[in-house]
This record gives C-alpha cells, structure tokens and sequence, in this order.
C-alpha cells in the first residue's frame, strides 16, 4: 500500500535552497550518490566481515546506467539497502534551522558540502525533475521500497517488487540539465569525480576499434583504481611507479624533479604523494595542480587554505579525512587540524629536500634550475621552511658550479671582503648582456653569481637578512674597484666649476626622459671612459616593486642612472681639456663634440641604451670616423 507525505523540513522548502546554493556547482550531485553507494557497499563488506551477513554477498561494484533517449541515469549498488523506517528516517527527515540562516552560515562555500550535512541524495533534484529509489534491505524479512519525488515536498512511498540487496537511484533529467544525458559528460564526470573509489564503478562496457569504429566489448568498463598509489606502502614502490602515476595525473606534464609519499595516522589522518614539476618561470601556470580527496573522492583542486602558498606549486594527491570541508575559507584558516596538516607537509617537503642534498647532491644540482623558483618562493613566503632551507638552498655561479650558501660564504670571503669586514656576494642576472663586468670581476679574482630567477631581487633582500656582515652587489651597478673596496679611494678633486660642466657636458648627449648623476672617477688609463651603471638600491627596489613586493612608488619613478666619468682616460683629459671657459658655451661644445659624443654612446650601446635615431646617428658617425682614420 503506497503512502504519501511530505518531507520533513523544519524550513519553508528545502529544494530551492539547495538549487539556489549550489548552483554553480550541479555537477557535483553524481560524485555524492556514487559516494552514497560507496559508502553501503563497505557497510556491507563491514556486516559480511563482522559475521552478521552470512549469505552470498555477489557483486560489490556500484554500476552507472544512462539512457540517452529516456533522459535517465540510474545509480545501481549492491549494498546494505534500506527498509521502509529508514528510507523515513533518512530521506524523508530533513532537519534545518531555516534556508536562511543555512546560507548565510556556508555563503564562501564553494564545493563538497552537501553530503557533509545529509544532503548528498538531494544534489540529485539540482539536475533532476524527478527521483525514484528503489531499495532492499540485507535484513532478513525487509521488503522492497520504492520512493517518488518529483523535487517538491510531496513524495509517495510504496512497496516494490525489487529481489536483489541494495539500492537503485534513478534521475529522471530535467531538460535544462539535459547535459547530464550525454554519454561523454557523465564519463568525463566519472573520472573528475570517482576515478580512486575504494570500490568499483562500472560504466558501460570497454570499447575496441572495429570494422572502422568504436564498438563494445563484453568487459565492463571499470572507471576507477581501488588502491592507488597514496594508498599503498612506500616500501612496495619504486621510482617508476611513482612516474607512472605522475603521468596519469598530468598526461601532457614534463617529468617530475623529485617526489614526496605522505602517510601519517596521529595526531590527524593523511596520506598522498607529492612531486616537485619543473617550474617555469611564470610562477601562475603551475599553481592549483594538487588534487584534494576525502577517502579517494575527489573534492577540489584548490587547496589554498589547507597548504601553504608556496607548496600550491607543487603537483599531486592530498588525502585526508580530518580536512573540514564543509565550512568557510576563514574557518579553515584558523582551524587547528588544518594548520597541524599544513605544517606536517611543509616539514616533510624541507625533509625530503635536505635528504636530497645530503644523500643525492649531483641529483639536487643537476635539477636545481627548475627547483630554484619554488625553493626560493618557499623561503620567502614561509618562515619555518626558510629557516629549514638556509641549508640546502644552493647558490650557482657563472661557471656553472653549485655551492651551499655557508660553503659559498667560506670559499669567497678570503677575496671578497670589503674595507668595513661585510662579505660581498657579486652576482649577475644576464651573463651575455653583462659580460664586461664579469670578466672585469674575474681579472680581479672574484667570483660571480648567476641570480636570474625573477625572485632574484627579492632573494637577495632575504638573504642580506639571514646572513650576518654580507651583502650583495650587482656586477654591473658600479665600478669593480668600488664594488669591493677594501681601502679609501683617492678620487678626483674636481672645483665646483669643474662639476657643474662635466654634468652639463654629458646630460647635454645622454638621452631624456631619465634621471643621471654624473660623477668623476679614477679607474685608470686603460679603463673605458665613461662607465654607466644603476644603483644597486634603486633597480633592486623597482625590480621588487615590478612583482608587487610594496615598493610602487620606486617603480613610478623615473630610471636613475649613475655616470662615471674616468679621468685618467687620455681621451676624457683631451675633451676637458678643449672645453671652453665660458659657463653658457659648455652645452653647444658638447653636442657639437663627436668624441664626447661617441665615447657616450659606446656607453650607451654597451648598456642596451641607444636605440632608434641615436642608434641611426652613431652608425653613421662611427662609419665616418673609420673612414676617417683609413681613407684620409
């Protein structure tokens, strides 16, 4: 005998609250009934194991049925079913304080709430016009259910003549959500969603190339791996399979560097598997690839809250049922598992890279150009991970060596300590477009790191931090013999007069629009004559302020550049020496000068500075001045 009645909720209608709510996130109804019958098919194996069900237990798979025509889909298990009292009970008993409040308790929700809070059977009416369950409990003497909705409160219950233990779920699409009625979506759905369950989901049967086309076979199409990786022990593992998954995950990816097995049981339950991706230099495109499972359902893809920021660039599975899912991004931040699981992670991934630099340094080394910006990222962004990094973060020079920052220290403060005790740490970010000033370092015996990460100019701020009396010096940002001092330099006494005219002479045929200080300098005869630089200070703030390091009012500013003019050069003693005495002739002298003018622009061009007509007119006076010097 059938009955109706309406589904208890203590609001006005619960239906429009789930739509309402989730309704950018519909998709999600399949990944909570296939959970639904995951969860009574253990319960099943649970009572068979216990001894409490001694009968034949059958096929323990959750089986997907769409029919394409009809507009149905059906969810098919062998579980523990359900008797009329608890289809009562669990279906029709809904308790809510009242829509309202319930949305605004879980508005910056954004997935896996429903099943959390007893609704994952009611995500079907997001898709659906109608939902029946046909049920059967294992209990000796229960009789078949059948329960109707048509996505109102009304419902009706009746007997049914189902035979077989557990439970059938049919969704009777609606034609809005007809999406939900196509082959391919609920396949790519199935693998988003269910491709670790714990038991097997059947879709269909597998298909092979026949006769010029796809057809199927008599195999069912099992869509998931009920033991992945994660879920395994670490010692029955090796290096391969752990690129075998890798690759399963991320098809199109390069090979990982190096990978992490999480698994830990107290104070919190956690397992997963780590990899460190070779990072390319757009920090953005290798972020939110870390794939967050509850129990191998798959939940998200941003893990934001529960990792910190740094470790977003990694790839891989986290799995955890102690992750509350079913609260606000501001809950998660202060919740006390979440911050023990974050952590966790962030100690095993400086354990396992210390490892690597104790037990595998040539593996660090050799990979170290595409682990630099996520290490370097870490140290910046994390204060513990930093701390823990001091150790084996690795400095690589010129030539292509590696170094310990410690050992780096030790090996170069015999040459490369200053006049006021500080270690200098010269460094480079171009070795082509700075060739000069490197090799004028290495003349002197110094040398020169290559920090050409785009973190670089933050990093080198952190690390004049961590590290007592050393500084860093861009090779380029001034004189090599002002770099490192190590004594007073004698420099050259120029009048007040003598200033003012040399300033004038050089803005008079250096490019506008930026900003130059021009200062005389003694760098010997054989040295260039004019050497332009940028202040360390100034371009490493605007680099900083360019990466949104807080700065912005250095980036703003107008490009300042040091001018050093060298007297003991003969060419710069002639041009001084020619120059009038006249204050208001000194600026027509020098653009009418196509010495002053030429030695300029060799600084200029040596700088990636001369561009466009000034490029144009140095081509055509240098091709006079050797046509000069061979024809005449």
């Amino acid at each position: 005998m059938a009955t109706n009645g309406k589904i208890g909720v203590t609001t006005e209608n619960i239906f429009p609250v789930i739509k309402k709510f989730l309704y950018s996130d519909h998709e999600i109804f399949l990944r909570e009934l296939v959970a639904n019958a995951v969860d009574a098919t253990q319960k099943m194996k649970a009572l068979a194991a216990s001894g409490e069900y001694n009968a034949e237990l059958g096929e323990l798979a959750i089986r997907i049925e769409l029919d394409e025509a009809a507009k149905t889909l059906k969810i098919v298990d062998n579980g523990i079913g359900m008797t009329a009292e608890e289809v009562d009970k669990y279906i029709n008993q809904i308790a809510f304080s009242s829509a309202g409040e319930f949305l605004e308790k879980y508005k910056d929700q954004l997935t896996s709430i429903i099943g959390h809070f007893g609704l994952g059977f009611y995500s079907a009416f997001m898709v659906a016009e109608k939902v029946t369950i046909e049920t059967l409990s294992w209990k000796d003497g229960a009789k078949a259910v059948k329960w109707t909705c048509d996505g109102s409160p009304e419902y009706q219950m009746e007997e049914c003549e189902k035979v077989d233990r557990g439970t059938v779920i049919t969704l009777y699409i609606a034609e809005d959500e007809k999406e939900f009625a196509q082959k391919n979506r609920i396949s790519s759905l199935l693998n988003k969603y269910c491709k670790f369950m714990p038991v097997p989901v059947i879709f269909g049967k597998e298909q092979e190339w026949k006769d010029g086309k796809y057809v199927d076979t008599d195999k069912d199409n099992v869509i998931n791996k009920i033991e992945p990786l994660w879920a395994r022990k670490p010692a029955d593992l090796k290096d391969e399979d752990y690129k075998e998954f890798y690759k399963a995950l991320y098809p199109m990816a390069d090979e990982p560097l190096f990978h992490i097995h999480l698994n830990v049981d107290y104070p919190f339950n956690l397992t997963g598997i780590l990899y460190f991706p070779k990072i390319k230099n757009n920090v953005e495109i290798s972020r939110n690839k870390i794939q967050l499972y509850c129990n191998q359902m798959f939940v998200t893809d941003s893990v934001d809250n529960i990792v910190p920021d740094f470790l977003t660039l990694l790839h891989g599975v986290i799995d955890s049922p102690d992750i509350p899912l079913n609260v606000s991004r501001s809950y998660l931040q202060s919740d006390s598992n979440v911050k023990k699981i974050s952590t966790y992670i962030t100690k095993k991934v400086a354990d396992r890279l210390d490892e690597i630099f104790r037990n595998e340094r040539a593996q660090l080394e050799e990979k170290w150009d595409n682990l630099k910006l996520f290490i370097e990222f870490g140290m910046l962004s994390d204060d513990k991970f930093c701390d823990r990094a001091m150790k084996f973060c690795l400095l690589k020079n010129t030539e292509n060596k590696y170094f310990s920052i410690e050992d780096y220290k030790k090996a170069i403060e015999g040459s490369q300590t200053d006049k006021d005790k500080k270690v200098v740490f010269l460094y480079a970010t171009d070795t082509e477009a700075q060739y000069s000033f490197i090799e004028a370092a290495k003349n002197k015996g110094y040398d020169v790191l290559l920090m050409d990460c785009h973190l670089d100019s933050h990093f080198v701020n952190l690390l004049e931090a961590k590290l007592e009396n050393v500084r860093f010096a861009r090779v380029d940002s001034d004189s090599i013999d002002n770099l490192i001092p190590t004594e007073d330099k004698i420099r050259p006494e120029l009048s007040e007069s003598d200033q003012e005219d040399l300033t004038t002479m050089f803005k008079a045929v250096l490019p506008a629009g930026n900003e130059y200080n021009v200062h005389a300098d003694n760098l010997g005869a054989d040295a260039a004559p004019i050497l332009i630089t940028q202040s360390e200070f100034m371009r490493r703030y605007r680099e900083m302020s360019a990466l949104g390091g807080g700065m912005n009012f250095y980036g703003e500013m107008p490009e300042m550049y040091n001018i050093t003019v060298n007297m003991e050069n003969p060419l710069v003693e002639k041009i001084m020496g020619a120059k009038p005495a006249e204050k208001s002739e000194v600026e027509s002298f020098a653009k009418d000068n196509d010495a002053l003018r030429q030695i300029t622009d060799l600084a200029l061009l040596a700088n990636g500075m001369l561009k466009g007509k000034e490029l144009s007119d140095f081509i055509a006076r240098s091709a006079k001045v050797v046509e000069n010097a061979y024809l005449k």
